[in-house]
């Protein structure tokens, strides 16, 4: 295969964007069914947990906007704000959502006496994270950009 197609282009920015989202996402299946020892798959799916694949998606996004455009480019600006931004959101409004969930649920039981399926079913907890979810997350997503940008490099040289 030819990575000079990839490398240093959009591709790379997508294919680490992606790619480290799922991942993360996989990350957290396996930590989960580690310390609970229940395979969940819908942690392949679910929001909220350590580390945050959110986090980790745009900072590697980002990074990666960074190592190919320049880390004091104006596209780097626009990627960094915008993974701050969704950071924000992980860690304040969507960890802020979850908590009145869970205050909700706990009305709901107490009023319809575990009947939760009369009041429309339980509303989902585990919607945003702890900002140490989110700064794992940001962590794991910028040494992953750096580890395939590297990776990239490398069998390009190789195959040369």
């Amino acid at each position: 295969m030819d990575f000079t197609l990839i490398y240093n282009t959009g591709y790379e920015a997508l294919l680490v964007g992606v790619s480290v989202v799922a991942v993360t996402q996989i990350i957290k299946f396996f930590s989960h069914w580690i310390v609970k020892r229940i395979a969940d798959f819908r942690m392949f799916t679910t929001t909220g947990g350590m580390p945050s694949s959110h986090a980790s998606g745009v900072m590697g996004l980002a990074t990666t906007v960074g190592l190919i455009r320049g880390f004091s480019s104006i596209e780097f600006a626009v990627a960094l704000g915008y993974a701050l931004i969704v950071m924000y959101d992980a860690a304040g409004v969507r960890r802020a959502a979850g908590k009145q969930a869970a205050c909700l649920n706990k009305i709901i039981m107490d009023v319809y006496k575990q009947e939760l399926k009369e009041a429309g079913g339980k509303l989902k907890e585990l919607l945003g994270h702890t900002p140490l979810q989110v700064f794992v997350g940001a962590i794991f997503g910028v040494c992953y950009s750096y580890y395939v940008h590297y990776l990239l490099f490398t069998l390009i040289n190789k195959t040369s």
